[in-house]
């Protein structure tokens, strides 16, 4: 990467992390995987429950792998042949786990989490029940405000997660968000998370990298 580029990079994590603790949620930057990796072992004990979120970003990281090899009661909504009704045992158990794990939609450079969700099963546990969540997140998702948040979600990533998911919805026919009233959307709850009461039990991981949608 150009050492320039770098450098704005890291002034602008740097406004974000300063900013997430303002508001009693902990942020971090890491390079790479192997640094990720190393955070997590800090930060999950061994033998804890951990529950995941829908999210891309923890599959090419190998954050899934990392659950399911360890020594973790991993909640794996992934498993091969698990059915609905199993899903849904899992969602419930999530607001349970000692650790909730996810990404993030886009994290502003004033501090804030912002997601767009289908049915809350990924949005929910972040607001309240796990004793600790950690959201993993590419630089990709650092933007300036609330207002890029926005269109940087409904333009670019909710379209492709819909046509990942195989949604029938107008985005995955034109390629753009046009706020349909189909059934079928996945653009269903608009949450901001600006802070905690207590203090830590959100992690904001920042990777190196561009990661997911």
């Amino acid at each position: 990467m150009d050492k320039n580029v770098s450098w704005y990079i890291e002034k602008q994590v740097q406004r974000t992390i300063n900013n997430l603790n303002n508001g009693n949620m902990e942020g971090y930057y890491v390079k790479d995987e192997e640094e990720l990796m190393e955070k997590l072992k800090e930060f999950i004990p061994a033998n804890s429950i951990v529950g995941v979120g829908d999210s891309m970003t923890l599959f090419e990281t190998g954050v899934i792998d990392f659950l399911r090899e360890g020594e973790f009661v991993f909640l794996d909504k992934y498993e091969e042949g698990i059915t609905k009704e199993e899903k849904r045992e899992i969602y419930i158990k999530n607001f349970s786990a000692d650790t909730f794990i996810s990404s993030t939609n886009a994290i502003t450079e004033k501090g804030e989490l912002y997601n767009i969700d289908g049915n809350g099963s990924r949005v929910a546990p972040m607001i309240y029940g796990p004793k600790q969540v950690i959201i993993v997140a590419g630089i990709n998702k650092v933007v300036k405000d609330i207002e890029e948040a926005e269109r940087r979600v409904r333009s670019y990533a909710a379209p492709i997660d819909a046509k990942r998911l195989n949604k029938d919805t107008p985005c995955t026919k034109v390629g753009y968000c046009v706020d349909c009233s189909s059934p079928n959307r996945i653009c269903n709850d608009f949450v901001v998370i600006k802070g905690q009461f207590i203090k830590g039990r959100i992690k904001i991981i920042i990777v190196g990298k561009q990661l997911g949608y």
